[in-house]
């Protein structure tokens, strides 16, 4: 070992070795003792932080990182962006400069991304920013020069000296050091997993891992500092500065693991060199070695020292058999500290990569070779100890040449100004991917029907056969395979196409679509000839699809005996099949009415576009006959004026105008009509269906919603939509609402209705079910958005000079915060008083001083608050199914109401 400083010197060496290296793909730094050159300028320091103290691509893009000795890996050549790429405009990082080459995931928003795996491989060992994969969960916080300036880490909970710190006094106050880590989102691989059955996540390829070198202190050295207290302390919770609408992101991890200098743990404001760009975290992250990159918390604000694990939504490897619907709904699966499992892939060749074969030997006898190259990593520090390529399917392996620039850090100990201490030299864990090389002769390769990789570390971890599919499609490291095809042109050459398993993000292409297509089980994958003689595969793997027909029903149907049919004992259509929605009208989930509407029509899109899996299999029981021809799609009949815009049976489109944050979790989403002054044509006490494409997967979802709009507004619609985004109650999120927290100003969603057996035709009048009704008083129940339509018919009785009818509401919250439209409400109430109108609160977690009731709804909150059964008495309600079905139900039934007869559930 020797010590090198930034002032170090090199010379080139007398002689070259002729084996070729896997670093001959790498586009390196020109072979001088500097890295650094005019165009690229070293950096200056103040208080020992880069100046200026900005991400390069919003403050001197032509920055590079202080140089390095020549006895390490150099850092790579930047091209930092320095404009905003088109799909951000509009959206709330419409500040961020991005590289537009890179593969975006998520739609336009949030930003999740990786680059073209040949590309990210041809950089080789450091990854400069602008190729870095990015994970982000909502918006990057703007962080100005002031507030980078002013920003501070509080460090609490069970120690024994609560600190707050500056990133000046961090590094005043710890020592300064850098790592090579390497970062791997948790899905890397995920899209294979997403061809053979949809998981909860988004699709990322094979390029999902990146490594750079990373400035900061050490966690251990924080931990230390502040004395967590022993036999207490067991977790150290982080958590970012992200704004996200049910609190920022956050994780945990084991307070030995953390407070472990072995582990490489860093509090870090640097990459590379220069100050983190705003998508890594500006001005300070976690960095987390060994473990999924989604542990290494971005814009780091809090640390606290706690006795339980972080209450955040996490991430895990689930059981296979654990369907996505289960995972969403049973949260005890969702907490894990998962360190990263071994996996390699291959980079060269490249997807659809064509390779003219040679096999005339030169002359001295040797034919052509091809070099096959890729990358491999392991997790918790682990080395990988082997790489073994196979050209049979697997029938017989061979081992390639590893080669691990990470080792050049441990035979140097380098000190500068910016990078602190860059010394890895005694320690033993390895934190970076490594890269491997197997050559193979034109001749062999050309007798080849796939190349397939795996790899095993030191903890004699291998990488399996077969894939671990699981609902939340994580960590998928089966053997990667590339598929050989072998042409002959019109010249006699043999030319080989080669094609990677997938690729990446909403593209088609690879093998595995290409085989699933024709009927072939991907998960047992046999390429070409050769390959049909292999041992017996195992049976293939149960489809994605779910009948949806009943056995034993072979009854026909005519569209015009179809068309005939009541409306009130509806049948509907999906793929042809007839199914009778007469005997699930009461029990449906989203109401009879929304199968009322699709009576004597084609439901398949809208049916898709809703039902799980589980619906899916529920619809085959109430399957009834096919048609005999196919339904004519016909002109939508008009049922509206010109003035109104809304349809039954037709879908149209509005634009989004507006988006206003009502409070932590709750958005106000305004969509304007195509005139002006056009009415939406909805009556009171209706719903509409909204209609909308997920950004991220490019699934069509809809649900449901009442508009929040004064009844007579004309030119626009509003909906207040509570955000069920992923968390620990609901780990992936709501479908629809995470849809619309996807939406920017422009975006269109689609609109269909009115839909709903209740109206309230005022002054005194409500028609439910066909039936109108003098109604006199009416009691109102919700839980928190379940407001919104009974916002409508409790606007349309006290705005109504005319009407006589008494109002009782309960609104039911968790805290005071959740609390919507509550100053209207208020309001209502000071002008109508307490014997029009009688308002109550109730909350589960409520402030000191709380004037209205705490708790959830019981019999006696409804005694009390609710009016008693009258003929003339009508009680809505709009909550989760859990208050209505063992609270509101029961407790009207024990004051005496007919909940058949009186009983309306939104």
């Amino acid at each position: 070992m020797y010590l090198a400083t930034s002032q170090r010197t090199s010379t080139s060496p007398d002689s070259t070795d002729d084996i070729p290296s896997a670093f001959d793909h790498v586009i390196a730094t020109p072979s001088t003792a500097f890295t650094s050159s005019a165009a690229s300028p070293g950096p200056t320091y103040q208080d020992g932080l880069p100046v200026p103290f900005f991400p390069p691509s919003l403050d001197g893009p032509k920055r590079n990182g202080p140089q390095l000795p020549l006895c390490f890996p150099q850092l790579p050549i930047n091209a930092t962006p320095t404009e905003v790429a088109e799909q951000d405009i509009g959206t709330p990082d419409k500040w961020v400069n991005r590289n537009p080459e890179l593969i975006r995931l998520t739609g336009k928003h949030p930003f999740n991304c990786e680059a073209r795996l040949g590309d990210l491989f041809k950089y080789g060992f450091l990854t400069p920013a602008h190729l870095h994969f990015v994970r982000n969960h909502g918006a990057v916080p703007q962080v100005s020069y002031e507030m980078a300036a002013n920003w501070t880490i509080r460090v609490y909970g069970l120690v024994e000296r609560e600190v707050t710190f500056t990133l000046q006094e961090l590094q005043e106050k710890f020592p300064v050091v850098t790592l090579p880590v390497t970062l791997v989102c948790a899905g890397n691989r995920r899209k294979e997993q997403n061809v053979v059955r949809k998981t909860l996540g988004f699709s990322w390829g094979a390029a999902g891992v990146s490594t750079a070198l990373w400035t900061g202190v050490y966690l251990a050295d924080v931990l230390d500092h502040v004395k967590p207290i022993c036999r207490q302390a067991k977790y150290v919770i982080f958590e970012g500065g992200d704004s996200l609408p049910n609190g920022p992101y956050g994780t945990s991890q084991r307070l030995s693991w953390a407070s472990n200098k072995d582990k490489g743990m860093l509090i870090s404001w640097a990459m590379n060199g220069l100050p983190l760009e705003p998508d890594h975290g500006f001005p300070v992250r976690l960095i987390v070695p060994g473990q999924i990159g989604g542990r290494s918390v971005k814009w780091l604000r809090h640390i606290e020292i706690s006795d339980r694990e972080s209450q955040h939504h996490d991430n895990k490897v689930l059981p296979t058999q654990l369907m996505p619907d289960q995972a969403r709904a049973e949260k005890h699966w969702w907490y894990d500290p998962s360190e990263l499992n071994v996996n390699s892939a291959i980079a060269t060749p490249d997807h659809n990569e064509k390779l003219y074969i040679d096999k005339i030997p030169d002359e001295n006898g040797t034919i052509a070779s091809y070099p096959i190259r890729g990358y491999a990593y392991a997790g918790g520090g682990r080395r990988v100890t082997r790489v073994e390529v196979s050209l049979d399917q697997g029938e017989t392996w061979t081992l390639a040449n590893i080669e691990y620039p990470e080792d050049q850090f441990r035979e140097v100990r380098h000190q500068d100004p910016f990078y602190g201490t860059l010394d890895t030299t005694e320690r033993d864990t390895s934190l970076c991917w490594c890269f491997w090389t197997f050559y193979v002769s034109h001749d062999v390769l050309a007798n080849c029907d796939a190349l397939i990789v795996r790899a095993m570390d030191e903890g004699l971890a291998l990488q399996p056969r077969d894939m671990y599919w699981h609902a939340l499609g994580m960590m998928n490291n089966w053997w990667f395979r590339v598929v050989v095809h072998r042409t002959v042109n019109d010249d006699g050459k043999i030319i080989l196409q080669f094609e990677h398993p997938t690729v990446v993000g909403t593209a088609n292409g690879g093998w595995m679509e290409r085989m699933k297509a024709a009927g072939e089980d991907i998960t047992k994958p046999v390429f070409g000839e050769k390959g049909r003689d292999l041992a017996p595969r195992a049976p293939k793997h149960e489809s994605d699809e779910v009948c949806l027909t009943k056995p034993g029903i072979n009854r026909k149907i005519t569209p015009e005996e179809f068309k005939a049919q009541d409306r009130q004992q509806p049948w509907f259509a999906v793929n042809g099949e007839v199914y009778d929605g007469t005997p699930f009208l009461k029990d449906h989930p989203g109401g009879g009415d929304s199968i009322l509407l699709m009576a004597g029509e084609d439901a398949s899109e809208d049916f898709f576009a809703i039902h799980s899996t589980e619906g899916k299999r529920q619809l085959a029981e109430y399957h009834i006959g096919t048609l005999t021809t196919s339904l004519i799609k016909e002109r939508p009949i008009t049922t509206q004026s010109d003035e109104t815009f809304l349809e039954r049976s037709q879908w149209k489109d509005v634009k989004l105008c507006v988006i206003k944050q009502i409070n932590h979790d709750s958005y106000l989403y305004r969509f304007a009509l195509p005139k002006e002054d056009q009415l939406i044509g909805l009556p009171v006490g209706q719903h509409v269906f909204v209609r909308l494409h997920r950004q991220d997967t490019g699934e069509m979802v809809q649900r449901a919603y009442t508009p929040v709009s004064q009844q007579g507004t004309g030119g626009f619609i509003d909906f207040l939509i509570k955000l069920y985004l992923p968390s620990e109650s609901i780990p992936t999120g709501g479908k629809m609402t995470t849809g619309f927290y996807q939406l920017r100003i422009g975006d269109s969603v689609e609109l269909k209705g009115p839909l709903g057996s209740f109206i309230w035709d005022g002054p005194s009048t409500a028609s439910w079910k066909g039936i109108r009704k003098t109604i006199k008083e009416v009691g109102m129940i919700c839980g928190g958005s379940g407001i919104t339509p009974i916002l409508q018919v409790l606007r349309s009785i006290l705005q109504d000079a005319e009407s006589e009818t008494r109002v009782w509401l309960i609104s039911a919250n968790k805290t005071e915060h959740d609390i919507l439209c509550r100053e209207e409400l208020d309001m209502l109430f000071a002008l109508h008083g307490r014997e029009r109108f009688k308002l109550h609160y109730t909350l589960s977690i409520a402030p000191d001083e709380w004037p209205y009731s705490v708790g959830r709804i019981n019999d006696v909150l409804l005694s009390e608050h609710m009016p008693q059964y009258s003929e003339h008495g009508l009680i809505l309600v709009c909550g989760p199914d859990a208050m209505i079905t063992h609270a509101v139900k029961p407790g009207l039934q024990n004051m005496g109401w007919d909940i058949e007869k009186s009983l309306v559930i939104f």
